[in-house]
């Protein structure tokens, strides 16, 4: 049996002569193995004592402190030498498993069904301190046949012509940051939403034609942070997109965007928002909600907005809306779940009402810096103004919106 984790051995006789211990953790492979007739013993190898040192232990384990066993700790006492084997960053169950297998050593009882390994030197690569962070760069760095390490918490691969992603990434549990840029990734799986630590996505400089709707209601819901999708072939963002409430730094700069998602004023948590150089004319009427301190829009193709030249009713004349209100609560418990779906991502009257089957919609012009700190010209003009849509439920809605806008104009 063998443990892969970090050790700290301490030896109880360093206070009595007034000596501290450094307290530096190796990476070691800790093995319990059976030493002639002498009994079981365990052997830790380090990268720099590969041969490792060997400790009895039948009768031989003071106590077991294993408080922390759920966090991948634990220490281990022995009575000769007096010193603790301290134990981290260890798999949880592998820990368990090893201390279940260190007390049945101790008492001596049962050790001929114990999975007992031989006790030889370590492999150098067993004794190396897990891989965080990788980069490739070229594609006769990419690796081929071997796996990337199971560690990795950042993950760079670019310029390496990838076509797609490679599914042995997608293994990374820990995975924090995943930089795919500059490759020719025209679709991403679904199963990137599995990577449930994953904060970074940067997908800069591809082929991609869509961001799949599945990735919006998966793990990276609580999760994602940063998202790069500029230089890439986007038209449109899915619906959903807003249920993406971590991100805080979103980029989509240099697509085919014809419009921002309706809802993306749900992001409470953006702050960094970049989508110059799209074919946007309009931004949705959540966009008001934003709270950035950082926003660039410039080069786009924002029409000029009126309220009367952008008037438009839907091609159903009879205006028709529902009674529930979008700010009533609502759930699968009170309506059937597709309705619940078309509310929540349904567009909203000022009075509240749900605009479904039709509604009247126009368009009007605001200043970018009530909802940005800082703004980058959106026009060579140095204009700081875009369109903002507008949904009515009714006419009458329409009328009172008219009216309080002739009223301001008139002060």
């Amino acid at each position: 049996m063998q443990l892969r984790c970090d050790v700290e051995v301490v030896s109880r006789w360093l206070p009595s002569v007034g000596v501290r211990s450094k307290g530096r953790s190796s990476r070691a492979v800790l093995s319990l193995g059976r030493l002639a007739e002498r009994g079981v013993f365990l052997l830790i190898c380090t990268a720099r004592h590969r041969r490792g040192a060997r400790y009895k232990l039948q009768q031989n384990i003071e106590k077991f402190f294993t408080r922390f066993v759920e966090e991948g700790k634990a220490t281990v006492r022995l009575k000769e030498p007096a010193i603790d084997i301290c134990l981290s960053k260890a798999d949880i169950s592998s820990l368990k498993s090893f201390l279940s297998a260190a007390r049945l050593a101790h008492r001596g009882s049962d050790t001929d069904s114990l999975p007992l390994s031989a006790l030889g030197p370590a492999r150098t690569r067993d004794v190396e301190k897990p891989k965080k962070k990788l980069s490739i760069l070229t594609k006769k760095d990419y690796p081929l046949t071997s796996s990337f390490p199971y560690s990795l918490e950042q993950l760079q691969v670019s310029y390496c012509r990838l076509t797609r992603v490679d599914l042995r990434m997608l293994s990374l549990r820990v995975l924090r940051r995943l930089d795919l840029s500059n490759n020719h990734i025209k679709k991403l799986p679904s199963t990137i939403g599995d990577l449930s630590c994953l904060a970074e996505l940067i997908l800069h400089n591809n082929q991609l034609e869509s961001f799949g709707d599945g990735l919006c209601s998966s793990t990276l819901q609580t999760s994602l942070q940063h998202l790069d999708l500029s230089q890439n072939q986007l038209k449109v963002l899915p619906a959903r997109f807003c249920q993406l409430q971590q991100l805080v730094n979103l980029k989509l700069d240099q697509n085919k965007l014809l419009w921002l998602p309706f809802h993306i004023g749900r992001l409470s948590k953006l702050r960094f928002l970049s989508a110059a150089h799209n074919q946007l004319t309009v931004l949705p009427a959540s966009f008001r909600k934003l709270c950035l301190e950082n926003l660039d829009l410039f080069g786009n193709r924002f029409a000029q907005a009126s309220a009367l030249e952008h008037t438009k009713r839907c091609t159903n004349m009879t205006l028709t809306f529902p009674l529930l209100l979008n700010r009533v609560p609502h759930g699968p418990h009170v309506v059937p779940l597709h309705l619940c779906h078309q509310l929540d991502f349904s567009k909203a009257c000022d009075c509240g009402r749900v605009c479904v089957d039709s509604f009247i919609q126009t368009a009007v012009s605001i200043n970018l810096h009530l909802v940005a700190h800082t703004v980058v010209l959106v026009d060579n003009m140095g204009g700081t103004e875009a369109p903002v849509q507008k949904h009515f439920c009714s006419l009458l809605c329409y009328c009172e919106f008219m009216d309080g806008c002739v009223q301001r104009d008139l002060r």
